[in-house]
């Protein structure tokens, strides 16, 4: 009498795969597929980052590289500008200094002569100055006192017939100068006392 086989003992003796397990496998395979979906998804993603990443990184570099050519060239142009502002100074002197030694080389001048080379130096002298942006503080009397342009050296007593008003400017000793509205040297003045 012949026996019956199992399924089983079917796929053993032909080498195929039954139906039954041929169905598991498919089943196994989509819950694997599904299960490596998120994990492909999650690589794509990390892929994108590190991408973005390295863009980013590259980006910041040249921002940097950037920012410091830009402050690199700014300190040069500060320098160029300080050095030419010394130079175009020293430029509008340079007729000052001609005209007094060309006074020195004078050998029979009289003192009239003198003083009219000596007025038109100082003419030179001031006109420099003012292109250079240096003005004289040269306060009028009467003029009240500026502790910030002005240095006062002396109170001096008014008569009593004097209109003038206490804490202003009597006499200037000594010039005092601006350059570009800040104070190269102070006015050194006497002023007024108050009665």
């Amino acid at each position: 009498m012949q026996q019956k086989n199992s399924p089983e003992q079917n796929q053993n003796l032909t080498g195929a795969p039954s139906p039954e397990e041929l169905e598991a496998a498919q089943a196994a395979n989509e819950v694997d597929a599904m299960e490596a979906l998120p994990t492909l998804q999650l690589q794509a993603e990390l892929l994108a980052l590190q991408a973005k990443n390295t863009e980013l990184a590259d980006n910041y570099l040249r921002a940097k590289a950037e920012a410091e050519n830009a402050r690199r060239r700014a300190d040069e142009e500060i320098s160029k500008a300080r050095k030419f502002a010394l130079e175009s100074f020293a430029e509008s002197l340079l007729p000052v200094a001609d005209s007094l030694e060309a006074g020195l080389q004078l050998k029979e001048a009289n003192a009239e002569q003198i003083r009219e080379g000596t007025e038109a130096t100082l003419k030179q002298l001031k006109s420099a100055l003012e292109r250079n942006r240096v003005m004289a503080i040269d306060p009028a009397a009467g003029t009240k006192f500026d502790p910030h342009q002005h240095q006062a050296i002396s109170m001096v007593p008014l008569p009593a017939e004097s209109t003038q008003e206490a804490n202003t400017v009597v006499m200037v000793l000594q010039k005092g100068y601006l350059i570009a509205d800040r104070v190269l040297r102070p006015a050194l003045v006497t002023v007024a006392a108050p009665k």
